[in-house]
């Protein structure tokens, strides 16, 4: 019996081992896995770009974008100067406005005249990219739709120098009612803007159809307005994204320069 308990000793002494072996091996293991986490910094996670706000908030109403005298020269006896709005459901982002006239002389043929002015605006968005692009993927849209118009003739297309950041003008003869009108449409980008403006004429009864020259320096005209209510270049009509404190200190240095 005295024997028995020393062998009985190292037995258990034996099967301790695996167990301490099991233990060490564990915490290896967990000291392996918070070092793998530790490694991982927060600077390694990537972060996608913002965009960059849209420069314009809002559009101008198209009916009061052209002057009346404008109207008045471009489209004689009009019945309606003050335009007949298009319809929108979002008139933040879409607006138009059209007039139409004919200047009846009787035996001596009568001119028509038509005149359509269009604005589309963007805002940025960080999926679909900032409102300077989108308007300038809608600008290209309309330039070939403008261009693509079915029955159209000796189609024109050519760069509108000094309107907007980006602008082309499309001409093209279009017969209608066995009359040949011919149509003048400029397309214009400002900011996160598109201007559209169409132009077009025909001479009735008899009458001279107006020159395709004379139907463009028209149509530039009342795009060089539209563009202008927008806010141009420097945003004087149209509300743009530039906060309030930034526009005073713009002030505030504009009189400490008078000043000195």
């Amino acid at each position: 019996m005295h024997r028995s308990a020393p062998r009985l000793s190292r037995i258990l002494a034996c099967a301790a081992v695996p167990v301490m072996l099991v233990v060490a091996g564990c915490s290896s293991d967990s000291g392996d896995a918070k070092d793998s986490g530790a490694s991982a910094s927060p600077s390694a996670k990537k972060t996608e770009p913002t965009v960059e706000p849209a420069k314009f908030t809002e559009l101008p109403d198209a009916c009061t974008s052209l002057a009346r005298k404008t109207i008045e020269d471009l489209v004689p006896k009009t019945k309606n100067k003050g335009g007949s709005p298009g319809k929108s459901s979002d008139t933040a982002s879409r607006g138009g406005c059209s007039w139409n006239g004919l200047d009846d002389n009787g035996v001596k043929g009568s001119q028509y005249r038509w005149l359509d002015v269009g604005y589309t605006r963007f805002d940025s968005d960080q999926s679909l990219g900032s409102g300077a692009k989108r308007a300038t993927d809608e600008y290209t849209k309309q330039v070939a739709k403008a261009q693509a118009t079915e029955g159209a003739e000796k189609t024109s297309a050519k760069p509108a120098a000094g309107l907007g950041e980006q602008a082309t003008a499309v001409t093209y003869t279009l017969k209608k009612s066995k009359e040949d009108f011919e149509y003048a449409t400029v397309v214009a980008r400002t900011g996160n803007v598109v201007v559209s403006v169409t132009y077009n004429g025909a001479g009735f009864a008899g009458a001279k159809t107006p020159s395709a020259a004379d139907i463009l320096k028209d149509a530039r005209k009342a795009a060089e307005e539209a563009v202008a209510a927008v806010g141009g270049d420097d945003g004087d009509t149209a509300k743009s994204s530039a906060s309030p404190s930034s526009k005073e200190s713009a002030s505030s240095s504009a009189k400490t320069d008078d000043k000195s």
